[in-house]
């Protein structure tokens, strides 16, 4: 059947290029090594490139394209000089993962001005004029894109201690829909993926204590994520080929813990 597409002409994205934000670790550096896997050239982006190259030396090592690029997303000014230094490298950034975040638990009622203010900075301000200021430049290029934004199942629910990042991660829904919305018609896609827990080498040690176990028993699946299970929803969202209808959506992927009601 020579109309069918084959899975790797769906999700083949050479051409492409890619801005990664928290690339240095976690789920950016999986993320960014996935997209170059698939032809993407990646702009890896983090407040120090010193981690950066050695993702830059794994995408080469896999005959991958990869630049670095020192990034703080709370300062609008080093947003523009990113994506100016992407446009140097490979030319106009097509693809978007907005994944830099932090968190910072304390209570509600005892949590701080600065605190709570450094999580909306980075977790939604930040996520707002990455995807703002490329969504900028795809328009003015006259080319297609897509945005990925990272949200969380604490978009939908709340947890004790985590006001400050549920806020921001809801926020992050409604920015991704609103945006949606309005950069259509350039042929900008703009969705989210919304990862339940994950392990990652930031969380690896709780989730080996007691506590941690007892959290993955109240999980469906009774199971934590693995940074590999966002593979296939990250591909369908930055490829027009497999997702080219599909804009202001956010795919929850948490191995059943919503409907637990967290």
């Amino acid at each position: 059947m020579p109309d069918l597409p084959s899975v790797t002409e769906m999700f083949d994205l050479w051409g492409e290029v890619a801005l990664v934000t928290g690339a240095s670790s976690g789920l950016g550096r999986r993320f960014a090594k996935v997209l170059a896997a698939q032809g993407a050239k990646v702009v890896l982006c983090a407040r120090s490139t010193g981690k950066l190259e050695a993702v830059k030396a794994e995408i080469e090592f896999a005959r991958g394209d990869a630049v670095c690029v020192a990034l703080d997303v709370t300062d609008p000014d080093g947003i523009a000089a990113a994506f100016d230094a992407a446009e140097a490298a490979f030319g106009t950034v097509t693809i978007v993962n907005n994944n830099a975040g932090i968190a910072k638990p304390a209570k509600a009622i005892d949590m701080s001005h600065e605190d709570w203010r450094s999580v909306l900075a980075v977790n939604l301000d930040a996520v707002w004029f990455v995807a703002q200021e490329a969504a900028r430049r795809m328009a003015a290029a006259g080319k297609p894109g897509t945005i990925i934004n990272t949200a969380s199942i604490l978009s939908f629910l709340v947890g004790n201690g985590m006001a400050s990042y549920a806020v921001a991660k809801a926020g992050v829904v409604q920015a991704t829909k609103s945006l949606a919305l309005e950069v259509a018609r350039h042929n900008i896609r703009v969705n989210a993926i919304a990862p339940g827990y994950v392990l990652t080498e930031i969380n690896r040690s709780f989730f080996e204590t007691d506590a941690g176990q007892d959290v993955i028993k109240t999980i469906p699946q009774r199971r934590i994520g693995d940074p590999a299970d966002l593979d296939g929803t990250l591909l369908l969202l930055a490829s027009g080929k497999a997702s080219g209808f599909m804009t202001g959506s956010t795919i929850v992927i948490d191995g059943g813990h919503m409907m637990t009601g967290g």
